[in-house]
């Protein structure tokens, strides 16, 4: 087994990726219900295109299904279908509750699980959790309608149906003989204790794409003996092959005019499989071709029973036997992939953590999908289509016409935000970056590209507002991403970092020239993600007069301008005409500073009798009002640091002149900041938004178990306010916020995220981060009381190490074996097949640590595979890499 990763058998199939890649998990989990699929007058996307018309309706933009693959253009798909003989339809894809069905917003009402992937694919395994009995799609409707804002969602798990092992688990596996050449094989077991039967059928199908504009030529699926023949226009001819005796049903991948309409178009439609097994129509399919087909599997398991059904899906060319070494080719790349991991995780000696991580880099490689959609066709409607309403131009993104999407891209959860996210994508990177780093760069640079980008210099945010703003982490995940990718491959990509240098100036810029109403450089941006943090939803128009000056949009940018002048001073090693940027951004950092503590007479965002930072509301008389709601925003400031190490500032630098002609002439400046002309640990520099007194009074706080200090890790509002909530009177209306632990008690925001409690990994993940920042600087002589009031002092380093410890513990089996993550499920928490399969949601109980929210979010949460890995030293951007060259970037 090698000791470096890159060397591993996977590792080097990383160097051949584009091959490797052709094929993978790209399939979305639902494209119902999404914003590129609404073509209303309304824009109510969830009510143009519902579950309900989901396997009768075709898909303009995308595809979806259960455990899919697909190319990365999605011509051919696949997926599985199942059946229990009880469902009014066949399983083919995920269901879950809309934004105003869910008493919390949407929410994936099934059970599955990503348990391995490598970075290329090579090897795949997910589970699926299918009932035996009739899958409860009315319960759940109208017992999530029932419940209200302070009763918790009702789940699949809490129906009962997983009682006594009456369910089927569906463990489908992919394995690549060549980049080209795809091995399936599905395990189907039978947990119950009686027999049960269960219709197994694997899918095959073209993306529809020749009936919306002509020149397109359909593409063909045809029976050859007991195999499939797939042909396509632009890709070469393909086989799909079974391994036992099985029925191949066809259809069309066309809507069911009929049926949805009351049209009289013949079939048949996308819907005729599902008609044909669940209805028995017969007329409702083809038996020797169409563009979607499925194998129907029918078998009856005995109690604790198990079939495997094994397909391949390879070039049509060849002769011979397709599964005569189907077994040999899946035990050599589980292998690889063990031996992958294995190297990975060398220095991390507990089996439990090595599994979690495992798990949380499957669920961010499960996260990719090909991703299409282009606004201007979206708006203008397509030439054999009937034109959509002209107002729905006036509804969202009609400014962003120039985005034109075809891409691979990280998702933040597989079905509740089958969509990128500008922030979350970068967290996503980041996370990527420890086994796979060039995906990670190609994200980055995503997002900055022409046909992505505004010309306004604007990141594309979601789909649902393209034009909102997410906090600017970008430079952030870029600096971690370089070195972190230095670390692995030992060469820095100084083309990359200064490719997305360049485009990163323009959307600093823009934030600037937008974001900044007064150009006082104190920021505003709206809800930055935050979802329901404020007391007013940040999200609309404020409901009193006036203007809200953010905490966290203000720190946000003074961390910006740090992260672009590191990188500035990076690329100024070989090119010295970055020196004169990098001072630019530091004197940026310093205005942003200087704005924060005062405003030209005006009050800050600095409180000197609470020692906190607050949202100040700018009342159009002149009158500053401080929103004192104790939430994140006011300890984002925390995250503005940068370290400098001594040759940065060598003798002669322009950017070393810069900063001692600040210290000679604008003495008022540097008083503001932290003292970056004293020495500090090896003899390094400290930029940062706060000196030693401000950080230590934020710190009181945050790491004061009655306030921000969780078992879990940082609160996202301090707790303080479960029996003092905050209260404000203003025009005649009244505003209240309080500490909610759990799901949000409001609807601000579409109600489905909660800020004013729980805890987040992200932040917390940047915490931690910058806690190990200021250790660079300090050193073990700068102490701190943790947790407050314990009378134990700790250093920063050991205060950063402890939080990390606290966030792994949400997923690791305490000493009790209980992982916090299940909550009070016992099922979860106990049964064999059910305790070490994970979920990583979207946020977390500040009190328990239970999961909420959406219940796939690797996404961002995988960032817990970054704090079980460890860090080299005090660098915070060092990873623990399989590699004697981590850290030397």
């Amino acid at each position: 087994m090698s000791s470096h990763l890159l060397e591993t058998n996977e590792g080097q199939r990383l160097s051949d990726r584009d091959r490797w890649l052709q094929w993978g998990p790209y399939l979305a989990e639902r494209q119902w219900g999404t914003v590129r699929e609404d073509y209303s007058a309304d824009g109510d996307a969830w009510d143009y295109f519902p579950f309900e018309h989901a396997h009768s309706r075709v898909y303009r933009w995308g595809e979806d299904g259960i455990a899919g693959l697909t190319d990365d253009r999605l011509r051919w798909c696949l997926s599985v279908a199942l059946w229990n003989g009880h469902d009014p339809i066949l399983k083919e894809r995920l269901f879950g509750l809309t934004n105003e069905q869910g008493n919390h917003g949407e929410d994936v009402k099934e059970l599955y699980y990503y348990l391995d992937s490598t970075p290329t694919h090579s090897y795949m395994r997910m589970l699926y959790k299918y009932p035996q009995a009739e899958f409860p799609y009315a319960d759940l409707i109208a017992e999530n309608a029932r419940r209200g804002l302070q009763n918790p969602e009702y789940e699949l798990i809490d129906t009962g149906l997983f009682n006594d092992g009456r369910y089927f688990d569906v463990t489908v596996e992919y394995a690549k003989a060549a980049p080209d050449d795809v091995l399936i094989r599905i395990t189907v077991d039978n947990r119950g204790p009686e027999a049960a039967e269960l219709h197994l059928l694997p899918q095959l199908w073209a993306r529809n794409t020749w009936i919306w504009r002509t020149g397109i030529d359909e593409p063909s699926l045809e029976l050859s003996g007991q195999d499939v023949i797939a042909t396509h226009a632009r890709m070469e001819q393909r086989r799909w092959s079974i391994d036992q005796p099985a029925d191949i049903l066809f259809c069309r991948n066309e809507t069911n005019e009929p049926r949805l309409y009351g049209t009289d178009e013949k079939g048949p439609f996308k819907d005729g499989i599902n008609d044909y097994i669940v209805h028995g129509s017969e007329d409702a399919i083809s038996r020797s071709q169409g563009t979607k087909c499925a194998a129907h599997v029918r078998m009856t398991l005995p109690a604790g029973g198990q079939r495997v059904v094994r397909l391949r899906w390879k070039p049509s060319a060849g002769s011979a036997d397709p599964f005569v070494d189907h077994d040999a080719v899946f035990a050599e790349r589980t292998a690889d992939a063990d031996a992958f991991y294995a190297s990975l995780q060398v220095r991390i000696d507990d089996a439990d953590a090595r599994l979690v991580q495992r798990q949380a880099l499957a669920g961010l490689l499960w996260s990719k999908q090909f991703y299409r959609y282009d606004i201007r066709r979206w708006l203008e409607g397509d030439p054999l289509q009937p034109p959509p309403p002209p107002g729905r131009r006036h509804i969202r993104n009609a400014d962003w016409s120039h985005l034109n999407n075809r891409d691979i891209i990280s998702m933040p959860d597989t079905w509740e935000y089958p969509w990128y996210a500008s922030w979350d994508l970068a967290f996503q990177a980041v996370t990527f970056s420890l086994v796979d780093p060039e995906f990670a760069k190609q994200q980055l640079l995503l997002l900055t590209h022409e046909w992505y980008m505004h010309p306004n210099g604007s990141l594309p945010a979601y789909e649902w507002a393209f034009g909102d703003v997410n906090p600017p982490v970008h430079a952030w995940a870029t600096w971690r991403v370089f070195r972190m990718d230095a670390a692995l491959t030992g060469k820095p990509d100084i083309p990359f970092l200064e490719q997305i240098f360049h485009k990163l100036m323009m959307n600093f810029t823009g934030w600037v020239n937008r974001q900044d109403v007064e150009g006082r450089n104190v920021f505003q941006g709206g809800f930055l993600g935050l979802d329901n943090i404020g007391v007013f939803d940040r999200s609309q128009k404020l409901p009193v007069a006036g203007r809200i000056d953010q905490s966290d949009g203000t720190s946000w940018m003074a961390m910006y301008a740090l992260n672009m002048m590191r990188i500035a001073l990076e690329l100024s090693q070989r090119n010295p005409v970055y020196e004169s940027t990098a001072t630019k951004f530091f004197e940026h950092f310093l205005a942003i500073a200087e704005a924060m503590t005062q405003q030209n007479g005006r009050r800050g965002l600095w409180d000197e009798a609470d020692q906190f930072y607050h949202n100040m509301l700018q009342r159009p008389d002149g009158t500053a009002i401080p929103l004192r709601f104790f939430s994140l925003v006011g300890l984002f400031p925390l995250f503005a640091v940068e370290v400098l190490e001594p040759q940065t500032l060598r003798t002669g630098s322009a950017f070393a002149g810069r900063l001692q002609w600040v210290l000679n002439h604008r003495p008022d400046l540097a008083g503001l900041v932290s003292h970056w002309e004293v020495e500090g640990l090896g003899s390094r520099r400290l930029l940062s938004l706060l000196r030693g007194h401000r950080m230590k009074a934020l710190l009181r706080r945050m790491l004061n178990e009655a306030e921000f200090l969780s078992p879990y890790g940082v609160r996202s509002v301090s707790r303080a306010h479960l029996e003092h909530p905050f209260e404000l009177t203003l025009d005649g209306q009244n505003f209240r916020a309080g500490y909610v632990p759990g799901d949000s008690d409001t609807k601000a925001f579409g109600g489905n995220s909660n800020w004013r409690g729980p805890l987040w990994m992200p932040v917390n993940y940047m915490f931690i981060e910058a806690l190990y920042g200021f250790y660079r600087y300090y050193g073990d002589d700068f102490l701190v009381e943790y947790p407050t009031g314990s009378g134990q002092t700790r250093t920063l380093r050991d205060i950063a190490d402890a939080l990390s410890e606290r966030l792994t513990r949400l997923f690791l089996r305490g000493p009790d074996g209980q992982r916090p993550v299940f909550g009070t499920n016992k099922l979860m928490q106990t049964d064999p097949h059910f305790r070490d399969h994970l979920l990583f949601y979207e946020f977390f109980n500040g009190d328990t640590g239970a999961g909420l929210g959406a219940s796939h979010q690797t996404g961002w949460t995988a960032l817990v595979a970054l704090l079980l890995q460890g860090r080299i030293g005090d660098d915070a951007t060092a990873m623990d890499m399989p590699t004697g060259a981590a850290g030397q970037a």
